[in-house]
């Protein structure tokens, strides 16, 4: 898990699973339902919806689901009233986990929470004993069989990107400030440069070595907490190597 983009590998590879199951589309439902609250329902006008819809259409959420959250959204249909809530707290070995939700029991999902973090030798601690660790980043990884590392870091920083990273095998990784994020994709999407995955995310300013052990039950700790229905995003300053990812 050396750098954000494996562990974006592995929740791409386990929400393909979960989608069989229905759990992503809850989840990016709620999402939209959310974003459509607070920000209206036309995307041109809210990026925050317009970034979720562009996660509604990569896990193929049919579009009459879509218009439904849309509408609950902005009260044109009744809908549960989600609450955004956050959690942080240590996982095995000291690591810094961010859990972020949407609830509509934040008793019943702080309960949840606790008890996974206890379950896989975590603790939940207070608001702000880990949050310092990570940035608010726009993150892109990009196709290195679509782009001349030269070319695309010169593109992307005129865009206005921070950092193009070459830390993945088959992907560049492009940094962004949360405010840049839909620059650097338009310019991408014109320079039709195949965009593997993107997200407006937490990047730890520096990761944590986990192995053996360790390393195993945090896998186990971000699995659960993933699985959980009222968990959006898991986020996580652990570093976990290859071979332990490939034995797992």
């Amino acid at each position: 898990m050396s750098g954000h983009s494996k562990w974006a590998n592995i929740k791409h590879k386990k929400g393909a699973e979960d989608a069989k199951r229905g759990k992503v589309f809850t989840k990016v439902v709620k999402e939209i339902i959310v974003a459509a609250r607070f920000g209206g329902g036309d995307p041109n006008a809210n990026p925050r919806l317009r970034t979720v819809l562009l996660k509604a259409k990569a896990c193929n959420l049919p579009k009459d689901n879509i218009d439904r959250a849309i509408k609950k959204g902005i009260g044109e249909l009744d809908g549960v009233n989600y609450e955004e809530n956050a959690y942080e707290g240590y996982g095995p070995g000291g690591v810094a986990v961010l859990v972020e939700s949407l609830t509509d029991n934040k008793n019943r999902t702080v309960a949840d929470v606790r008890h996974i973090f206890s379950k896989y030798n975590g603790n939940l601690g207070e608001n702000g004993c880990v949050g310092w660790m990570f940035d608010k980043k726009g993150w892109f990884a990009v196709a290195k069989s679509d782009a001349d590392e030269e070319e695309l870091m010169m593109m992307a920083l005129e865009a206005g990107a921070e950092d193009v990273k070459d830390d993945d095998d088959d992907n560049f990784e492009i940094i962004t400030a949360p405010e840049d994020f839909e620059a650097v994709k338009a310019a991408l999407e014109a320079a039709s440069v195949t965009i593997v995955d993107s997200e407006v995310t937490m990047l730890p300013q520096n990761y944590v070595s986990l192995e053996g052990k360790d390393a195993e039950t945090m896998m186990k700790l971000m699995d659960a907490l993933d699985d959980n229905d009222d968990v959006q995003k898991v986020y996580t300053n652990a570093d976990i190597s290859d071979e332990v990812m490939a034995s797992m």
